[in-house]
């Protein structure tokens, strides 16, 4: 199994931009497909971008299509999620997730998880 650390969250204007990391340990990081979601307050966990083993395919929630970028970097065992643009809605926990068993958007597709990393976008 992989092991997954956020970073990156915080307090930010709407606006604004974050780079959130998602720092990984084990020997599957780099066959693993790799996925942001994220849970707001009172709201379900929703899949916010997905990135395959090799960084050749990526695929984004509607909602964050044009304003994120996810991207990793196998040698350093990091994902990235690029975060601009951002409104008061995109305020919830951003977690990652790993998964060895191909790419999928469901939260129940992914075997590995982080803690999580909040973002706050306010004025």
């Amino acid at each position: 199994q992989v092991q997954l650390v956020e970073s990156g969250g915080g307090l930010v204007q709407p606006g604004g931009s974050l780079r959130l990391s998602c720092a990984a340990s084990g020997r599957s990081f780099i066959t693993s497909t790799i996925a942001w979601f994220r849970q707001a307050p009172g709201k379900e966990r929703e899949f916010v971008a997905a990135i395959n083993w090799s960084g050749g395919t990526t695929r984004y929630a509607d909602s964050v299509k044009g304003r994120f970028t996810i991207s990793r970097d196998n040698a350093k065992n990091t994902v990235y999620l690029q975060v601009n643009s951002l409104k008061p809605e995109d305020t919830a926990v951003y977690s990652c997730a790993a998964t060895a068993r191909g790419f999928g958007l469901l939260p129940n597709y992914y075997d590995s998880w982080g803690q999580g990393t909040q973002v706050t976008v306010s004025s």
